[in-house]
């Protein structure tokens, strides 16, 4: 279904989603319908049964699109702010370096793997935020987030969070989402992002206000993606919008990097898998070679400590 004229403009908006849940499906598209307040299309994948991961499907998306906007959006949320569509393109158009809008992103990208918010990062604008978030996985009632450290209406950050996220068409068919590394549903957000960032900006508006009814997994799937992405992307990591010191760079990745390692022992990933990270890690320009040595002695010390796990097994003489 289609809801739009054949005559591209700039006017109008083509919404991309990945289907699971054909319930969810109708839902969104009716409150798409109700609130979007310009014309637009939806190019909704029934995705329960084809084996295809969400990078190929927004690529398929943005190909077949008709219209120079393109949302990527989830199908479990709900957009409670009316016209957000003139919102979005009032953006792109005032903004000709824009090139990524979304609702809740992150000031700093860490060297040590991580999702597009670095809690480890001790400064306000580690997040900027404007969403209502439900809990899908615990019994909790909708959170408002909104994080505006700076008190403006449009944020630079260095990623957004995929829930919902806005481009434009040339740039998701010049650089497209990597479907040949990330094969699954996870990672596609900051991968996309990273891939824009420097040569256009990327946003978060707090004029757009959206619920969306799932908190995310954050399990040992999830990591698994997000050590391959790093894995293309350390050389070029940490990134940041603010202007940080060494020092608070160093402090920063040292506590990424410690808690990490901590947390890969803690879901058992081999002694040698964290070895391979650390080895990742030490690509970076960015960070000294002491960071990198400190992270491995941590390591050597937590595995001499649990040397009877059956984890670290292969340690034993």
């Amino acid at each position: 279904m289609r809801n739009a004229s054949n005559v591209v403009t700039c006017g109008m908006i083509s919404i991309v989603i990945c289907s699971v849940n054909p319930a969810h499906l109708e839902e969104v598209r009716a409150n798409i319908h109700a609130t979007i307040g310009v014309p637009y299309e939806v190019l909704a994948y029934d995705n329960r049964n084809t084996g295809k991961g969400i990078c190929e499907v927004y690529n398929q998306g943005a190909q077949e699109s008709r219209f120079p906007i393109i949302c990527f959006m989830h199908e479990d949320v709900q957009m409670r702010t009316p016209d957000w569509g003139k919102t979005v393109l009032g953006i792109f158009d005032a903004q000709p370096q824009a090139g990524i809008v979304g609702v809740a992103g992150g000031g700093y990208k860490s060297l040590a793997p991580s999702g597009w918010n670095c809690e480890q990062f001790q400064s306000d604008e580690k997040s900027f935020q404007h969403i209502l978030q439900g809990y899908k996985y615990d019994n909790r009632p909708e959170l408002y987030v909104n994080h505006n450290p700076r008190n403006e209406p449009l944020s630079e950050v260095v990623c957004v969070d995929g829930v919902w996220l806005c481009t434009r068409k040339e740039l998701a068919i010049a650089k497209p989402f990597d479907q040949q590394l990330l094969k699954g549903f996870h990672g596609y957000d900051i991968d996309f992002c990273l891939s824009h960032f420097g040569s256009h900006k990327i946003y978060v508006t707090y004029d757009i206000l959206m619920v969306h009814y799932s908190e995310g997994n954050f399990n040992k799937e999830w990591l698994d993606t997000i050590l391959k992405l790093h894995q293309k992307w350390s050389q070029s990591l940490p990134l940041s919008i603010c202007s940080l010191s060494e020092r608070e760079i160093y402090f920063t990745e040292k506590r990424s990097i410690k808690e990490l390692i901590e947390q890969m022992m803690d879901w058992e990933y081999s002694f040698w898998d964290i070895h391979r990270m650390l080895l990742v890690f030490r690509r970076s320009r960015k960070v000294s070679a002491k960071l990198f040595f400190k992270a491995y002695l941590h390591l050597l010390e937590l595995s001499w400590q649990g040397s009877k796990s059956p984890s670290f097994k292969e340690l034993r003489p």
